[in-house]
């Protein structure tokens, strides 16, 4: 059977790969997401093609050096009145992230690329729309205090499996792009190659 590469270091995608009966191996691919995304805006890229394009450099730098195998590369960018936010790299820009984005709508788009035999031959970009609610200064900021820097890894500083719920008004869209991968799509494709049963 092919063998499979997440090329992320994310704990909830690997989680979830896990939890759906995936059989998988990590290896974490390190790239600038900073260097890329500020070319790719400089370019007038749209945001699905910064996201998809970040997904795609992390399988090609994976699967350079796993030609034989099946290597997922993820990422996810937020997107709120046509501003694309990275994460934040401290807890006050957490703050000031959070207040930008209290009572607003705000879209999360989750890239996925799968290189098979070093080139891409599957990606997919899922999308979700999220309300926060207009949640009190208090409430923000025990919120913060509560999370500490666990937060920081998500680039809506939040974890909706978690508390971060409680920051939302209104949801729509799939659970499992929130979350930071389109499984059930990436399972399908799976299935296509056997490492799933059909």
């Amino acid at each position: 059977m092919t063998s499979v590469i997440l090329a992320s270091g994310s704990e909830i995608r690997a989680k979830l790969l896990c939890g759906a009966g995936v059989p998988f191996e990590v290896e974490i691919a390190r790239i600038d997401e900073t260097a890329i995304i500020a070319s790719l805006k400089a370019e007038q890229a749209k945001p699905h093609e910064i996201v998809d394009t970040l997904a795609e450099y992390k399988a090609q730098r994976v699967a350079a050096r796993h030609i034989d195998s099946l290597v997922i590369g993820c990422d996810q960018i937020l997107v709120c009145d046509k501003k694309i936010y990275e994460k934040a790299v401290s807890l006050e820009a957490v703050r000031e992230k959070l207040l930008t984005l209290r009572g607003k709508p705000h879209q999360l788009m989750s890239a996925v690329v799968i290189f098979e035999n070093g080139r891409p031959v599957w990606r997919h970009v899922g999308r979700a729309q999220l309300i926060m609610r207009d949640f009190s200064d208090d409430f923000l900021d025990d919120y913060i205090e509560q999370q500490g820097d666990g937060i920081l890894s998500s680039v809506g500083c939040y974890k909706l499996e978690e508390t971060g719920a409680q920051l939302f008004s209104h949801i729509q869209g799939d659970y499992f792009t929130i979350l930071g991968i389109p499984l059930l799509e990436v399972l399908g494709f799976l299935r296509t190659r056997g490492v799933l049963v059909n």
